[in-house]
C-alpha cells in the first residue's frame, strides 16, 4: 500500500485503500498497523487533523481492528 509521509511526533506515513477501507499506519518507531473497515470519512477527518498523533489515539486506535504489519 502506498503511504504519505505525514508531520506528526507519532506517525510516520498514512496510507488508505477506500476500496477494502484499509488504513495503514507507520509511526516513527518502525511499527506498521493495519487499521480494517474504516470509513474513507474517516481517513479524511484523519488527514485533516490538527494533530494526526492525537486523532490516531482517540479515533482510531480503539475503534477499529487491526494488525501488526511490522
Amino acid at each position: 500500500m502506498q503511504r504519505k509521509p505525514v508531520k506528526s511526533s507519532l506517525v510516520k506515513s498514512v496510507g488508505y485503500d477506500p476500496k477494502k477501507e484499509v488504513l495503514e499506519l507507520e509511526f516513527v518507531s518502525g511499527s506498521i498497523y493495519r487499521y480494517v473497515d474504516v470509513p474513507q470519512v474517516e481517513y479524511r477527518d484523519l488527514m485533516k487533523a490538527e494533530s494526526i498523533g492525537a486523532y490516531v489515539n482517540y479515533n482510531i486506535k480503539d475503534e477499529y481492528r487491526y494488525t501488526r504489519v511490522r
